[in-house]
């Protein structure tokens, strides 16, 4: 069986268990999304892009 869950979705769910859980502020939160939406305009994206997915065919392959 085999489930689709966006990235974007596993990563809000990792924020907010961050945030109440592991004491982490809000604002930091907040300020790696804008960091995330900034760096994927720069020349880094496509590496980041193949680092994603190599990272998630290694979590489907198990």
């Amino acid at each position: 069986m085999s489930v689709s869950l966006p990235l974007v979705v596993l990563l809000a769910v990792f924020a907010c268990f961050a945030v109440r859980f592991l004491g982490v502020r809000l604002w930091v939160v907040a300020a790696l999304v804008l960091f995330g939406f900034l760096l994927s305009e720069t020349v880094f994206a496509p590496l980041l892009q193949n680092v994603a997915e190599l990272g998630v065919s290694v979590v489907n392959d198990r």
